[in-house]
């Protein structure tokens, strides 16, 4: 009985949410008293899989195939689905990503077991060996904790940013199994012919900087200031559910609560947010808090670390114009 973690490929390399999941595996497994593995998919991918083992995994199992060089459902889950039932683990672990949320519910079905949905936290009933995981709803007004105690295995996809990796230890070692993939090709039904268009989506998730925009931020014009200040300081730009709703943003720049991305970056300055519990919900676990509102009142200032009252376009030009001279 192991706890599994789905790994996911970003380009050439791990995606950020690959050792969040491996993380958790990690940590349930040692309440288990079992193995915790990781799961890799792909077109020569077995060169990633150490990384996963010093991030916790003490087991890789590596699928590679031409046919796996790109995600499609038919062909990474019937190699997932084998792969479960031949080995039988006690619990799998998703991230909840395009690709997450497209295979773990595919799986589920197929396997005749239940799912967790986008969990913000996972626990673990010791006693009965069944997991718990939470995810808020209501727009993050309640949180709501579920379980699947009478089927196995136990699946849940984990949203992105929501659990703390553990650093590399490269003395950590582990075992790397390759699976068989003949039985792949004949599962699948479709091809990915072209990508007409791919998305550029901000790296909110692992950036260590993020330099968020609300309501008060005005306007298009606006969050083109904040792109300069992000652009100083090496970070990234993000948006509260006010600014998505008023289409000056798109929904990848969205940090919040359910529906947002939660993150976690070492400062995280908030312009013109007015701090409902939302948006808190996607930034508790941020180091450092910087608020810039012109209202006093604003609930940002109650869980920020530092609080700028005034208006944020001239502090912001501000920072970006001592920033420049500082470089100069």
């Amino acid at each position: 009985m192991h706890v599994w973690a789905v790994g996911e490929i970003d380009g050439e390399e791990l995606a950020p949410v690959s050792y969040q999941l491996i993380g958790a595996a990690r940590d349930l497994a040692d309440l288990l008293g079992v193995e915790a593995s990781a799961v890799l998919l792909g077109k020569d991918v077995q060169k990633l899989a150490e990384e996963l083992i010093w991030r916790g995994a003490d087991r890789v199992y590596v699928i590679e195939d031409d046919a796996l060089a790109e995600y499609s459902t038919e062909g990474y889950g019937h190699a997932v689905e084998h792969l479960i039932n031949e080995r039988k683990p006690e619990i799998v672990l998703f991230g909840a990503t395009d690709m997450g949320e497209d295979l773990a519910p595919r799986l589920a079905q197929e396997l005749k077991t239940g799912l967790l949905p986008d969990c913000t936290r996972l626990e673990l009933d010791q006693a009965e060996r069944i997991l718990l995981g939470t995810r808020p709803t209501y727009d993050g007004g309640l949180m709501v904790t579920n379980a699947c105690p009478e089927k196995r295995p136990q699946m849940a996809t984990v949203r992105p940013g929501a659990i703390e990796p553990y650093p590399p230890s490269e003395a950590r070692t582990g075992e790397i199994e390759k699976i068989g993939v003949s039985f792949v090709e004949r599962a699948l039904g479709a091809a990915l012919l072209e990508v007409v268009e791919e998305v550029h989506k901000p790296a909110l998730q692992e950036a260590k900087i993020v330099v968020a925009g609300g309501r008060g931020v005005g306007g298009e014009k606006g969050f083109q200031l904040l792109e300069q200040l992000a652009q100083e300081l090496g970070g990234a730009v993000g948006a509260s559910r006010g600014a998505f709703d008023e289409g000056w943003v798109g929904k990848e720049y969205w940090v919040g609560g359910a529906g947002g991305t939660p993150v976690a970056p070492d400062l995280y300055i908030a312009c013109g947010i007015s701090g409902a519990i939302q948006h808190y919900l996607g930034i508790k676990n941020a180091r450092f808090i910087v608020a810039i509102n012109n209202d006093p009142r604003a609930p940002i200032f109650k869980f920020a670390d530092v609080g700028i009252v005034g208006d944020l376009h001239e502090v912001v030009t501000a920072l970006i114009d001592e920033l420049r001279a500082a470089k100069s």
